[in-house]
């Protein structure tokens, strides 16, 4: 229903902005174009956004309460028998019974009353089908007679569609800000409800990390133990071997492709390096845990060291080639951004490309590419699919790069995965960890933008 809605309003606001537009133009034909204000796009876009935006508005919060407005009448349509001492549990399985049978998915006999409801319900899903296309088609008929309607040659209409952008601009600003807030509050809730259960210190510098806890009364389970220091020393083993690979792969490229790299092998080579960045995570754990690790293992075997099946390095080799695009294209951007009299006085005076690269490129855009290696360490540390195919679920105190470790994204998977309830250690230590991630990558960003942002006043 809301795909057919949401195509009628894209047709019927391109619509309106065409008569809009026709409009202005008839306006300017008229012999009235030195008395205009606006010319006739922004006629044609202030018609368009009154038969678009309160329409989608109206739409939107349709879909936010059909739903429950819904559910509720169909709830109250059932027989006593059914509802009478019902608690919120029976009532949502009740609800969805009736909604799989109104849509065919049957897999036990309904019973009459059920079979009923789900009549009534395909009855009312129709009828609200019909009416939310008429209200939605009147209410766009209405704004394109009215905004058609104020429309004149002096008419303001380019102030008008100003002061929508500004407004929309400004609630998407607001959007992101809300948001942020409502994950920084989220967080902080709900790690401050472990750390009451579970003291900051053991958490921070404890050895031993066993969250595995009972959390029913049949279940059998230790008490549990919540020292984070082996997760979060993972996560640093892995994160420096993905940075190892890298920081040089990623600054050498940007290097070859800024200063001795052809025309043509820069269209070629910088456009399949950033496709790296777009393959999904998912892939390179495959390739991880079918390719990297076993190449690990029999590298080991023939050296004779001991090799654990998934281990540190096999992920942080393949960490470090998904995140070289990071570097490269970052490193390049500010090789770029060197001014270019920088390169040609230094090879004026006599200096090879070589050393005008390590002598004047690279310490003018030190900061930039620094910004980049920030940004890139943050994405490692974030990374979550490759850790679990290829690097283990064991929280391990070693810095051995040939042994199983895990890292907080794992973790916090691990912690949220099955039967949990949020009132217990096990589940709240995902708050704690998420917290502590949140603020190490928040920090890693803050320090990169502002060095870029140092870096670009520097050059502006």
């Amino acid at each position: 229903m809301f795909s057919y809605l949401f195509l009628t309003i894209i047709v019927m606001s391109a619509v309106a902005f065409f008569v809009g537009q026709a409009t202005g133009k008839r306006f300017a034909a008229a012999g009235d174009t030195p008395d205009m204000h606006s010319l006739p796009s922004y006629h044609g876009a202030y018609v368009a956004v009154w038969v678009g935006i309160p329409s989608l508005v109206l739409v939107l919060i349709w879909a936010l309460f059909q739903s429950s407005i819904i559910d509720s009448l169909l709830w109250s349509s059932l027989p006593d028998h059914l509802t009478s001492g019902a608690d919120a549990a029976n009532r949502s399985l009740l609800i969805s019974e009736i909604r799989n049978v109104a849509e065919g998915r049957i897999f036990s006999e309904p019973t009459p009353e059920v079979l009923a409801a789900a009549e009534r319900l395909n009855g009312w899903q129709a009828l609200v089908r019909i009416a939310g296309f008429v209200v939605v088609l009147a209410m766009m008929v209405a704004g394109l007679f009215f905004a058609r309607a104020r429309l004149a040659p002096r008419f303001r209409a380019r102030n008008s569609v100003e002061r929508f952008l500004d407004g929309f601009m400004v609630l998407c600003a607001l959007a992101a800000i809300i948001t942020t807030i409502g994950i920084v509050v989220s967080l902080v809730y709900e790690a401050w409800a472990f750390f009451k259960l579970v003291p900051p210190q053991d958490f921070f510098f404890g050895t031993k990390w066993e969250p595995q806890i009972a959390i029913r009364s049949d279940q059998i389970a230790g008490q549990g133990a919540f020292g984070a220091l082996p997760v979060f020393l993972g996560t640093l083993v892995i994160s420096v071997i993905a940075m190892l690979v890298a920081i040089p792969t990623g600054i050498y490229t940007a290097i070859y492709l800024n200063e001795y790299a052809s025309k043509r092998v820069r269209q070629t080579v910088k456009p399949m390096l950033e496709i790296l960045a777009g393959v999904p995570t998912v892939v390179y754990g495959f390739f991880a845990v079918l390719t990297v690790a076993p190449a690990i293992r029999e590298a080991g075997g023939l050296l004779g060291l001991a090799t654990s099946p998934n281990s540190a390095l096999a992920a942080g080799l393949v960490m470090g080639t998904m995140i070289i695009p990071f570097v490269s294209s970052l490193s390049d951007d500010a090789l770029n951004a060197v001014p270019r009299s920088m390169r040609d006085g230094s090879l004026a005076m006599g200096a090879t490309p070589g050393e005008t690269m390590l002598r004047v490129m690279l310490p003018a855009a030190l900061p930039g590419i620094m910004g980049g290696v920030l940004l890139a360490l943050s994405r490692a540390i974030g990374e979550t699919m490759i850790v679990v195919m290829a690097a283990g679920l064991i929280a391990s105190l070693n810095v051995n790069p040939l042994d199983s470790v895990t890292t907080v994204t794992v973790q916090i998977v691990t912690l949220l995965t099955g039967d949990t309830e949020f009132d217990s250690p096990k589940t709240l230590a995902a708050f704690a960890l998420g917290l502590v991630l949140f603020l190490v990558t928040l920090g890693l960003n803050v320090i990169a933008l502002g060095i870029v942002r140092r870096y670009r006043e520097q050059y502006e």
